[in-house]
């Protein structure tokens, strides 16, 4: 399997001597003096050395970090549909995107506690350009999406993700997550890219798209944070969208995302599971016999999936609110919780800035108005 060494995890007999690499890593102590804060280094260390698969890996650390940032960040996580996924049985996860690192770690902490398969997870390269991160992700099973690459190379690369999706899926019996579009949303307006399919079939050795779809048990997942903690940080990209302006990124901006991400108050946060798109992969075989608008068909079903389960919060009912003048929402928050919403516009934008103004606002009331095409949620 040598031709997945460009964007595959560590194996199992490879973690024990990347571990002692990045051991004495500034940033592993950081993590782990995070993990740990009442634990001597020795006795974290000494563990680290006696670890040799990936599973030990994320249940002896990373699943006692992603505890730690609930802890600390956090008013706690639920979860719902969990208990309709069968153990041992692999599923490809397509969620909507919201952190970089959260929407997978929280999702695979709740997939340990239901004693189900965890995931291989697809990251950007982009993100791993330092030399401990790129380890760390490796060690905690992600595999890489090759950014920024020519029109052909792009393509061989998808190519390639394709292969190793499905090898994953259907030969390792490993559970795969793979967010539903390149980048998170910034307005709150939550779309499956049919470029994700496209590519999710390029792999496919099926004379027929919609029976690979089946065969690798789709899965959307919907996952809602109260508070975005990047949410102040997609400003700049959408006044710059809005002036019809090309938005660049700054040095290091996606790893202070990343960071602030994973550090910034999110009070409450929900993962919801759906079905596996079985019946809905059938009526579309039904429906359509061209694979373009199969593709389509099956991006709006995972939307449905999605938008129908997300899980609403008063922050989500307060924006609406706001945005749109109106009290029709009032019963679902407190005025405490509205005082403390507004604060938060206060502190993080400039309010008389109109295009942050709406531009945040939107952020959180978009998914109100997506919900309630499916669900009255007055």
């Amino acid at each position: 399997m040598q031709r997945f060494d460009a964007i595959r995890p560590f194996y199992d007999a490879e973690i024990n001597e990347a571990i002692q690499k990045v051991m004495h890593h500034p940033m592993m102590k950081a993590l782990m003096n995070f993990t740990f804060p009442d634990v001597d280094d020795a006795i974290w260390k000494e563990q680290l050395k006696k670890t040799h698969s990936i599973r030990d890996f994320q249940s002896n650390f990373i699943y006692q970090s992603v505890q730690q940032v609930l802890k600390r960040s956090s008013d706690g996580l639920t979860t719902s549909g969990f208990e309709k996924l069968h153990k041992n049985t692999s599923y490809l996860f397509i969620s909507n995107h919201r952190d970089i690192i959260l929407d997978t770690s929280l999702l695979n902490a709740s997939l340990f506690d239901h004693g189900l398969v965890m995931t291989a997870s697809a990251i950007g390269d982009n993100l791993v350009k330092k030399a401990f991160l790129s380890a760390l992700a490796k060690l905690n099973r992600n595999f890489l999406v090759q950014r920024g690459l020519p029109p052909r190379e792009m393509l061989q690369s998808s190519k390639l993700m394709s292969e190793y999706i499905g090898q994953l899926l259907l030969r390792e019996n490993r559970s795969v997550w793979i967010a539903h579009r390149e980048g998170r949303t910034k307005d709150g307006n939550d779309a499956t890219h049919p470029g994700v399919l496209k590519m999710l079939a390029m792999g496919s050795e099926e004379t027929n798209l919609t029976d690979y779809f089946k065969k690798i048990k789709i899965v959307p997942v919907s996952i809602s944070y109260e508070y975005d903690p990047t949410d102040a940080l997609k400003m700049p990209q959408l006044k710059a969208e809005a002036n019809n302006e090309t938005y660049i990124k700054e040095k290091n901006e996606d790893f202070m995302t990343l960071l602030s991400g994973i550090m910034g108050q999110k009070k409450h946060i929900h993962i919801h599971v759906g079905d596996v798109l079985d019946h809905e992969i059938d009526q579309i075989a039904n429906q359509f016999d061209n694979s373009n608008k199969q593709i389509q068909a099956l991006a709006t079903a995972i939307d449905d999936s999605i938008l129908s389960s997300y899980k609403l919060w008063p922050t989500n009912y307060i924006a609406y609110d706001l945005l749109y003048k109106t009290q029709m929402y009032k019963s679902h928050y407190t005025e405490n919780e509205k005082s403390l919403f507004e604060r938060r516009l206060e502190m993080r934008i400039n309010e008389d800035n109109p295009i942050e103004l709406e531009g945040f606002l939107k952020m959180y009331a978009n998914p109100v108005v997506n919900k309630s095409k499916y669900i009255n949620v007055v």
